[in-house]
C-alpha cells in the first residue's frame, strides 16, 4: 500500500485533492466576506433543505454508481427515491419549497461512509473514486455560483462595448440568432432554455457511456468527459476576473435597465463607435468571455464522437441547441463563442496528452491553442475598431484560427484506434497421448 502512494500519479492526485479542498475553503471565506454562504455551506444545506437542482444531484449519483454492480445500483436508486418521497411528504405537509435530490446526496454520502468502514484495498479505492466523481460534479456547480458572485462584487466595470464592436467582424450573430429565436415563439424558446439549463445532465449521459465498464474492469479510463468538464469550470471563471463581460441582453437590452448602453437587442445591431469601459450593476455575473456553456457543449460533442450513432446525434444536437441558446437569448456575443470553442479543444487536448504522454506534436498543439485563445482576447480588447471596419478580413481570420485548432486536434490529440493484432497461425490439433 505504501509503495502505491509513492507512485507519481498517486502523489499528483493527492496534491490535486489538497489544492481543490484549499480552493473550496478560500471561496467559502471569500463569500463569507460578502455576507453570503459559500460552496461548502450551500452543499451542506442540501442534506436537509431543498436542493437548487435535483437533476444535478441525481446525475452526480449516476456517476458514482458506475463503480457499483447492477444489484447495488438498483438498491441505491431505490433508497434515494424512498428518501426523496419522505422529504416530499414532509415539505408538502409544512408547505415548504418543493425540490427533489436530497435522497441522491444521502446515497452518495452513505457510499463514502461505506467505503471507509466496510471496504478495503482496491474495492475501497474504487468506491471512493466513484464518490469523489459524483461529489465533484455537484461541488463544481456550487463553486461556479460562488465564482459568479465574486465577479460582480469585484468587477464594477465591464468590457462589453469592446466585444460588441469586435463582434461586427462576425456579423453580430447574437442579434441575428436573437431575432430567429423570437420568431419561433414560446416553443423554440422553451426547448432551447431546457437544453441550456440541463447541460450538465447531458454531459453525464455521455460520461456514463464512457464509464460503463468501470465496475467490471475495476478501474476508470485514463481520460473521460468529466475531467475536461471540471477543468473548464475551474479555469474559465478565472478568465472572467480579468475579462469581465455581461452579454448583449444586459449591456444592450432591457435586462440591463439604466446601466445598458441602449435597449436595442436583438432588433438593432450596435453602431460602430469607439468603445469604452462601462460601469455596471452589482448583481449581474461577468461570465461571458469565454462562453463556458459553448466550451462544455463542445466537450460533449467531442466525447460523443466515439459513441454509437444515437449518442453522436445527441452530442451534435446539444452543441447546436446550446449555440442557439447562448446567442439567441442574448447571453453571449459571437466572439465569446469562438473563444469558447478554442478553449474547449485546447483543454481537452492537454488532458488527453496528460493521459497518453506528452510528445512534440501534443505540446505544439496545446501551445498553439493557448496562443490563439490569448490572441483572441487581445484583439477583442485592443483591435475592436479595426475588426469592425474590416469584417471581410478579420471575420475569416477568427473562424480560420478556430478551425485550425480543431484541425490540429483531429490530427494530433484524438485517440488512435488500437490496431488489431495479427492473426496467430492455427496449428492442427495433435492426437492425444494415451
Amino acid at each position: 500500500m505504501l509503495a502505491a502512494w509513492r507512485q507519481p500519479r498517486a502523489i499528483l492526485w493527492t496534491a490535486a485533492a489538497v489544492v481543490a479542498l484549499a480552493f473550496l475553503i478560500a471561496l467559502e471565506i471569500a463569500a463569507r466576506g460578502y455576507g453570503l454562504p459559500g460552496p461548502i455551506t450551500n452543499q451542506a444545506r442540501e442534506v436537509i433543505f431543498a436542493p437548487k437542482s435535483g437533476p444535478l444531484l441525481y446525475a452526480g449519483m449516476a456517476l458514482m454508481m458506475v463503480v457499483l454492480t447492477w444489484r447495488q445500483r438498483f438498491i441505491a436508486m431505490g433508497v434515494a427515491v424512498g428518501i426523496d418521497i419522505v422529504f416530499f411528504l414532509v415539505r408538502w405537509a409544512v408547505d415548504a419549497k418543493m425540490m427533489f435530490g436530497n435522497g441522491a446526496l444521502w446515497v452518495i454520502l452513505a457510499c463514502a461512509v461505506l467505503a471507509v468502514t466496510r471496504r478495503t484495498g482496491r474495492d475501497r479505492l474504487l468506491l471512493l473514486k466513484g464518490v469523489g466523481l459524483g461529489l465533484l460534479l455537484v461541488a463544481g456547480r456550487k463553486t461556479g455560483d460562488t465564482w459568479l458572485l465574486i465577479t460582480w462584487k469585484t468587477r464594477p466595470t465591464v468590457l462589453d462595448q469592446y466585444v460588441a464592436t469586435a463582434d461586427h467582424a462576425l456579423g453580430n450573430p447574437s442579434w441575428v440568432v436573437g431575432r430567429m429565436v423570437n420568431a419561433t415563439g414560446e416553443i423554440g424558446a422553451h426547448v432551447l432554455d431546457y437544453v441550456y439549463i440541463q447541460l450538465a445532465v447531458a454531459a453525464v449521459v455521455i460520461a456514463l457511456y464512457q464509464l460503463r465498464n468501470v465496475a467490471s474492469e475495476g478501474r476508470f479510463p485514463g481520460h473521460h468527459l468529466v475531467r475536461t468538464f471540471l477543468v473548464i469550470g475551474l479555469l474559465g471563471p478565472g478568465i472572467y476576473m480579468i475579462y469581465p463581460v455581461v452579454g448583449p441582453i444586459f449591456a444592450y437590452g432591457v435586462h440591463g435597465e439604466h446601466w445598458a448602453v441602449a435597449d436595442i437587442w436583438p432588433n438593432t445591431p450596435p453602431t460602430i463607435t469607439t468603445p469604452h469601459v462601462m460601469p455596471f450593476d452589482d448583481k449581474t455575473p461577468r461570465n461571458c468571455m469565454p462562453s463556458l456553456h459553448t466550451a462544455w457543449a463542445t466537450t460533449i460533442f467531442i466525447h460523443s464522437r466515439k459513441g454509437p450513432r444515437l449518442l453522436r446525434y445527441a452530442g451534435t444536437f446539444w452543441l447546436i441547441a446550446t449555440l442557439g441558446a447562448t446567442l439567441g437569448f442574448g447571453y453571449h456575443y459571437g466572439a465569446d463563442i469562438v473563444a469558447g470553442v478554442v478553449f474547449a479543444y485546447t483543454i481537452d487536448a492537454a488532458l488527453r496528452s496528460f493521459d497518453r504522454g506528452w510528445d512534440r506534436a501534443s505540446i505544439q498543439l496545446v501551445a498553439y491553442g493557448t496562443t490563439v485563445f490569448v490572441l483572441f482576447l487581445l484583439s477583442y480588447r485592443f483591435l475592436p475598431m479595426e475588426m469592425a471596419r474590416h469584417p471581410w478580413l478579420f471575420g475569416p481570420l477568427l473562424i480560420g484560427a478556430m478551425a485550425s485548432v480543431i484541425y490540429g486536434y483531429m490530427r494530433t490529440a484524438e485517440p488512435r484506434e488500437p490496431k488489431a493484432a495479427p492473426p496467430t497461425q492455427q496449428l492442427e490439433p495433435q492426437p492425444e497421448m494415451v
